[in-house]
């Protein structure tokens, strides 16, 4: 609740920030996502996931990455505060958020384990699902704090958002104190047999996880593609032109629907299998794309913003339970790094790389900014249905493998 709370205040309105304070173009605005989530990236399958499979130590690594972030981004607001040309600033909170994902990479990937350590495989997708409701909870406060202080002048600029974020990051390590440490020796597993995607007396379970993740690498990038554009294309005076306290109730219907429907994605998995559930989040993603394309209504867009939490976290629990099962226990951290790599870039690199050339380019054009934005997210739709159908086909091999079986 706590790393939500932190997440909501802090980055639905840095990319605004760094659009209309300090003048980046689209493009450079995607940045501060992008490295920082490379770094993390790099860091998770590098470093921290084998240095959590060889000591089988969670918490530690949790407790240790969030109070080096929570320094991390103290020192990052003065630097930037000292910098008095705009653009260099914002550069300066882009490099500073890299460094700081380095430190803070060893928390991610350290959960991720955790998860799979501490509840059998039947239990991770309703527990995922639990856990991403009450996130809901804390970014529902995180969001509506934030537009608060964003609209009347407490921002980035001087330090408001930055020190809220950096003492939640401390707050948040107290809870930690009282989980257990972690590691294969807490686990009780139960093996079980389905006709899910499992690594259960598969030897071609590598195979199975690389296609896998290759699909779920391109239904996050997909559907994350917006995240960046997203307030960006709400706010645009030649929009919807809402402000920051609209801004916060637009962002909160989506965690309101993360804290509805996330109570119940352990219940969808149980009666659909987690395979099923996994291709519904994925429709529900894709539809929630194309009604914020073509939105000319406020009201399409607060579907649209429900339906992305409905999808995120449908997508998010059923595709953790898939990869728990298809990971063997003795390399958990180190795949789990590979498996968190198709979220972490998709909130960045897909903007990057994807969207935000993509309206650069069509502003440059002379396309109007609205237009520009909407072919963005219609881009997004497309991309995630590429994933989703390879996700299916993968499914429909398995099943006419077993069948000869």
């Amino acid at each position: 609740m706590l790393a939500m709370f932190r997440r909501g205040l802090f980055y639905t309105y840095l990319s605004i920030y760094f659009r209309s304070f300090l003048l980046l173009s689209v493009t450079e605005t995607t940045l501060y996502a992008t490295l920082p989530m490379i770094m993390s990236v790099i860091f998770q399958n590098f470093v921290w996931g084998p240095l959590s499979d060889k000591l089988q130590r969670r918490r530690t690594l949790i407790i240790l990455g969030e109070v080096l972030a929570g320094i991390g981004t103290i020192l990052v607001w003065l630097v930037h505060y000292g910098i008095s040309d705009l653009v260099l600033a914002g550069y300066a909170i882009i490099i500073g958020l890299s460094i700081i994902e380095i430190f803070w990479s060893m928390s991610n990937i350290a959960w991720s384990a955790l998860i799979s350590d501490l509840y059998p495989s039947t239990e991770r997708s309703k527990i995922m699902g639990r856990l991403t409701s009450l996130g809901g909870i804390g970014r529902i406060f995180g969001i509506s704090i934030g537009g608060i202080l964003y609209n009347y002048g407490f921002g980035f600029r001087d330090g408001p958002l930055f020190i809220v974020a950096s003492l939640v990051m401390f707050i948040s390590t107290f809870p930690m104190l009282l989980t257990p440490e972690g590691g294969i020796h807490h686990q009780v597993e139960i093996i079980e047999k389905d006709n899910e995607l499992n690594n259960s007396g598969n030897e071609s379970y590598k195979r199975i996880f690389v296609v896998f993740i290759i699909s779920l690498l391109l239904i996050n990038f997909g559907r994350n593609s917006i995240s960046v554009p997203y307030s960006q294309l709400l706010t645009l005076e030649t929009g919807f032109a809402v402000d920051s306290i609209m801004l916060s109730w637009i962002a909160n219907t989506r965690s309101i629907s993360v804290l509805l429907i996330g109570f119940s994605a352990g219940f969808l998995s149980k009666k659909l299998g987690h395979s099923r559930t996994l291709i519904l989040g994925s429709l529900i993603a894709i539809s929630a794309l194309i009604f914020t394309a073509v939105a000319n209504d406020l009201s399409i867009i607060f579907l649209g913003s429900f339906l992305m939490g409905t999808g995120e976290v449908i997508i998010y629990a059923s595709s953790y339970a898939i990869a728990s099962n298809l990971i063997p226990e003795k390399i958990r951290a180190r795949l789990f790094g590979v498996y968190n790599t198709t979220f972490f870039l998709s909130w960045g690199l897909a903007c990057t790389l994807i969207s935000g050339p993509m309206i650069d380019a069509l502003l440059s054009a002379g396309v109007l900014e609205t237009l520009a934005y909407q072919a963005a997210f219609l881009l997004g739709a497309l991309i995630t249905l590429f994933g989703l159908i390879i996700f299916i086909l993968l499914e429909i091999w398995l099943k006419l493998k077993n069948n000869k079986k």
